[in-house]
């Protein structure tokens, strides 16, 4: 008996003293900061933007090391694939534009604006076919024309339209996303497109396309968007975002260059009133075609105390 309780007390004291090392092994891992750095997960929405130049010239890296924080990138062809993501916390900042920005906030998804990405005065135009019959605007009646449904293009085609007198009733609207309508558009099977760069600008320079005049100025402005969750949560994290977005937006290059790869555009990411005013605008139309299921006031959407913080002299 004496050997079995000796024997049973060896085994305790090895089972106390593993316990003790493996405590200590990891609170020495948590002292020592080797924790896990915190994943942040950005979405690319489109081709071109400040968002891509930053991703490819390593822009953030420097700026969420300090915040001991990791990118995980993903991207989307346009906004509307990304507001899925947005709703089920798969995606944590990104930018939007006007289309599914108005369409998110309707819907309640869990976002908060905190800039915007420019006037959007540049970025959509409506292209037909280098060859075709259609010269202006009112030529759209009766064809066929590509969009991607709840985009800042699908905007820009309903006001153009408007300010010409027609409705999306007046022509043959094909849903389809970017490349999908630039493969249609390639082989005629569309005879107009409601798009934005690079692909205008791309087609137009090729001799495939030529842009509709439209009347008056549109603009589509789109706005860059934190997750709710993870903004309070990493209020830091949102705002280094924000000045990384900024010098990309600000990155000089030959005027060539911007004008064939993001938009003739300069980029601002403070909202303006007229961008204001246009985004109002958008909300009144698309209320007005049973789009979203009711106008509301943008400028009460926006949170400027992330970019407040981010620039504060």
């Amino acid at each position: 008996m004496k050997e079995y309780r000796k024997h049973l007390t060896a085994v305790l004291l090895a089972i106390i003293s593993i316990a003790v090392l493996a405590g200590c092994n990891s609170d020495a891992g948590k002292a020592s900061g080797k924790s896990d750095p915190l994943k942040v997960h950005i979405a690319l929405n489109g081709k071109m933007g400040p968002l891509v130049i930053a991703k490819e010239k390593g822009l953030f890296n420097e700026e969420f090391s300090k915040l001991d924080a990791q990118i995980v990138w993903s991207e989307f062809p346009s906004g509307p694939p990304l507001l899925e993501s947005l709703a089920s916390n798969r995606v944590d900042l990104s930018f939007l534009g006007d289309g599914a920005l108005i369409a998110g906030i309707d819907k309640n998804l869990p976002f908060e604006v905190i800039a915007q990405t420019g006037r959007g005065e540049s970025s959509v135009r409506i292209l037909a076919q280098a060859e075709g019959n259609i010269k202006q605007i009112e030529d759209l009646k009766g064809k066929t024309v590509g969009v991607a449904s709840g985009t800042t293009g699908h905007v820009y085609l309903i006001k153009a339209l408007k300010a010409h007198g027609l409705t999306t009733d007046d022509i043959k609207l094909i849903n389809l996303q970017p490349d999908d309508a630039q493969a249609a558009f390639e082989t005629k099977q569309l005879d107009a497109w409601a798009i934005w760069n690079p692909y205008y600008l791309n087609n137009i320079e090729k001799g495939n396309a030529v842009a509709l005049k439209v009347k008056g100025k549109i603009l589509a402005p789109g706005a860059i968007i934190a997750r709710n969750g993870f903004a309070k949560a990493h209020p830091e994290i949102v705002e280094a975002y924000l000045k990384v977005y900024k010098k990309a937006a600000d990155w000089q290059m030959p005027v060539s260059t911007v004008k064939t790869i993001i938009t003739a555009e300069k980029p601002n990411i403070f909202f303006t009133e007229d961008a204001i005013k246009a985004q109002q605008e958008s909300i009144d139309t698309l209320a007005g075609v049973g789009y979203i299921k009711k106008s509301f006031n943008f400028k009460k959407q926006i949170h400027n105390e992330y970019i407040d913080e981010a620039f504060k002299k």
